[in-house]
């Protein structure tokens, strides 16, 4: 089938499945994953994840992490770094134990197993953020969480240089120095453009003044900044999403007229309705397409308890950095919720390892499944934990 013709039949069902989801209330996100479940290899066959369609859904990813950084509130996120840090360093422990124990206790043997644990350890960012693109909760809560979700990727880059090291049989640690100079000169770097440029400069008003002109701007500060991200080591999802980040320090600004407050959220307004429409559906329904695996490798307590392994750690490990954090336990219920997805980093890595001989076809196969259920469970525990704690 053509790209185009592809393409619109998958929206056309994930836009139907996700109407007629909304009368069960059922999250969007589920709906748009199981039509790229059912169109694709894995039921029905009728598109294939082409290269066309991945990029389109990479592209949409970089946009909705972009999204997630322009409504995030930057002064928020810096007066809860201690916490995010604590909430994600306890979740990839908690995760790491329960995921290691359990491959370890089916016979997979160490390596397999440490590299299963790190695998579960991360958050999938994408997840969280869609989440938070349909669900609304409080700013500290959305903050810790985007929060935490970034120091998660940022381990998930050690962790993968430890796995890395593991495939050629020793660690250099001159690598990781390099690699960690590398990463932090990053962040430093893009938060202090965003302080020169986008609080205090005085020649960004005209920029600013002109919403396409703006725009054009934002997009290309977002490419630059993943690219930049992908070289030094990170994820090119981090640098979008701080390409968002730094824009939304507009807000602290000093503008009598208000002027950059009202350009910034026309921006966003107009960025909201092509990503719920069109970029945010495309990616989820893209990582049904790619879900295939084996039906004969799958092994159901395995598949059951590297899930438990998956949610309890973090809801355990996050849930307990939130209270250590001091937030009530309501909100630390929440944000161990908010941060059980699983995602595109874990694809990626997952592969790595399968080519590189670590683990095998059906652990393969088992965690791409529990990676799968976490994307499409998540968004579910955490829309009616909202719904109960409302009521």
């Amino acid at each position: 089938m053509e790209v185009l013709a592809s393409l619109a039949l998958l929206l056309v069902v994930a836009k139907s499945l996700e109407w007629a989801f909304e009368r069960l209330e059922i999250h969007p996100i589920i709906a748009h994953v199981v039509t790229g479940i059912i169109l694709g290899p894995f039921i029905l066959g009728i598109v294939e994840p082409g290269e066309e369609l991945k990029v389109l859904a990479e592209f949409g990813l970089i946009m909705m992490m972009l999204y997630m950084g322009l409504t995030s509130n930057f002064s928020a996120i810096a007066q809860n770094t201690g916490k995010a840090v604590l909430v994600a360093i306890l979740g990839v422990a908690f995760s790491f134990l329960f995921g290691f124990l359990t491959v370890y206790a089916f016979g997979k043997g160490i390596a397999a197993a440490i590299f299963i644990g790190a695998t579960l350890g991360n958050t999938a960012i994408e997840v969280t953020s869609g989440v938070l693109v349909k669900e609304r909760v409080k700013r500290e809560v959305s903050s810790i969480l985007m929060g935490a979700a970034f120091v998660d990727d940022i381990v998930a880059v050690y962790l993968i240089g430890i796995i890395t090291g593991m495939t050629k049989g020793s660690l250099d640690a001159v690598s990781f120095g390099i690699l960690t100079v590398k990463i932090f000169t990053f962040i430093a770097f893009t938060l202090l453009v965003s302080e020169l440029i986008f609080k205090r400069a005085r020649w960004f008003y005209s920029i600013v003044r002109n919403l396409n002109v703006f725009f054009t701007f934002t997009l290309i500060l977002t490419f630059t900044l993943a690219i930049i991200a992908e070289w030094v080591g990170l994820n090119q999802i981090i640098g979008a999403y701080l390409a968002g980040l730094t824009i939304s320090r507009l807000r602290e600004r000093k503008d009598p007229l208000v002027v950059t407050r009202i350009k910034l959220n026309e921006l966003i307004e107009d960025l909201q309705v092509v990503l719920t429409e069109f970029f945010i559906p495309l990616f989820f329904i893209y990582v049904g397409l790619v879900f295939n695996p084996p039906v004969k490798a799958l092994d159901p307590a395995l598949i059951g308890l590297l899930y438990l392994s998956a949610v309890l750690g973090k809801l355990l490990g996050c849930g307990l950095g939130a209270k250590l954090s001091g937030l009530n336990w309501d909100d630390s219920i929440t944000v161990g919720i908010g941060m059980g997805g699983r995602g595109s980093l874990e694809l990626a890595i997952l592969t790595f390892g399968l080519s590189s001989g670590i683990i095998d076809q059906a652990l393969f196969a088992s965690v791409v499944t529990v990676s799968m259920l976490t994307a499409l469970t998540t968004p579910i525990f955490f829309k009616k934990y909202i719904e109960r704690r409302k009521a």
